[in-house]
């Protein structure tokens, strides 16, 4: 429900009792992962998917109802070929859904309401919640901020809410919503709860070295994909507001400089499009010693050949080394710029989640998944 903070702000300031369903679970190709929400009002107004419209109709009327009853409730929802037009996933996937009411008077709708006001407030911020267990406590919400405090409370006793702390600060620090399966007396063997957590984090960095059109077209792309997206580039002719309107900051810095300056995490990417080496290698060599999440940089493969060179005898491991996309992207055949920006995205998500970059067409590989890990080589 994190994901709705703005379009609920209305309801927790204004007192007003709504309901929130959010994907709990999913399995095959169901089309939105946990976290995702639908929201209704006492007066029936709706923000918010869980499924892109599979099943909407069906969890607004959950909503009602537990508007009506003021009973949490989990439902699950999959593909039935019996019949084409029955409540189901087209897809051929399942979700699992919690539906959970926030009357005006809810100790939960505190808490509920104190997240999402850190959501807006761009502040790190987990929300747990009891997506199964005994009586009572389903639906159940604690909040766990960055610095481990918490508000709430699932209502299983002291062991278990610090137990729930402890997990959601840990989902909370790798920026992934999930799932987490405890005992009623909140030992971390799989038992009676499963906990719904919840994590919003500020939007993941990157960062784009080199002023030139390509960076222009990236900007924009990086953008699109929910990036805090950082200019930077030593020539102050170039490195101008003007040029990048749409850049979160636009930095005059030597490439290397900044990067040692600034702060990155595991979620950072840094795309190097300056394909001059006396730029292109002191950024790489900091980069590839960076836990960031995607290293890549510009270049023909004559260039590339030429920076590896030169990175080997500035001391680079062949171990750091095995880490840096380059040349830079997905083999599209893109020419342009905006195609060119198309690329090197695509192949950002493709590390990101785990994909192979490879046309759907033809294989049978799962369509989502996970990856981020940045410490598997470049083309492994």
């Amino acid at each position: 429900m994190l994901d709705l903070a703005d379009e609920l702000r209305p309801l927790t300031d204004g007192g007003r009792a709504f309901a929130v369903a959010t994907v709990v679970a999913v399995g095959g190709s169901a089309p939105r992962g946990p976290g995702a929400a639908l929201a209704v009002d006492s007066e029936g107004t709706a923000v918010g998917s869980v499924s892109g419209g599979c099943v909407e109709g069906a969890v607004y009327d959950l909503c009602l109802r537990a508007l009506q009853d003021g009973e949490a409730v989990v439902e699950e929802f999959g593909y039935s070929d019996e019949d084409a037009f029955a409540v189901g996933l087209t897809c051929g996937g399942t979700l699992q859904i919690l539906v959970t009411p926030y009357a005006a008077d809810s100790p939960d709708r505190a808490v509920a309401a104190e997240a999402l006001a850190r959501v807006r407030d761009g502040e790190p911020t987990a929300l747990v919640r009891v997506a199964r267990g005994p009586a009572g406590l389903l639906g159940r919400a604690l909040l766990v901020r960055a610095d481990g405090t918490s508000a709430g409370g699932i209502g299983g006793g002291r062991d278990l809410d610090r137990t729930a702390v402890a997990e959601a600060r840990a989902l909370l620090d790798a920026g992934r919503t999930g799932t987490v399966e405890l005992s009623e007396d909140g030992s971390r063997c799989p038992g009676g709860v499963t906990l719904l957590v919840e994590v919003i984090m500020p939007p993941p960095r990157m960062i784009v070295f080199g002023a030139v059109d390509f960076a222009a077209a990236l900007v924009r792309t990086g953008k699109l994909l929910g990036h805090h997206v950082t200019v930077c580039d030593a020539r102050p002719v170039f490195a101008t507001r003007a040029r990048f309107p749409e850049a979160d900051e636009v930095v005059v810095d030597w490439p290397h400089r900044y990067l040692r300056s600034t702060v990155t995490d595991a979620r950072t990417v840094v795309c190097v499009l300056t394909h001059d080496a006396k730029f292109d290698v002191p950024v790489l060599e900091v980069a590839l010693r960076l836990p960031v999440a995607f290293v890549g940089a510009m270049g023909s493969r004559r260039t590339h050949d030429d920076r590896m060179r030169r990175l080997r005898a500035a001391g680079v491991t062949e171990a750091e080394l095995a880490l840096l996309h380059s040349p830079i992207g997905l083999d599209l055949g893109a020419r342009t710029p905006e195609e060119t920006a198309l690329s090197i995205a695509a192949e950002v998500v493709a590390v990101r989640r785990g994909g192979t970059g490879a046309s759907l067409t033809g294989t049978r590989v799962p369509i989502h998944r996970d990856g981020w890990d940045r410490r598997v080589p470049a083309g492994a």
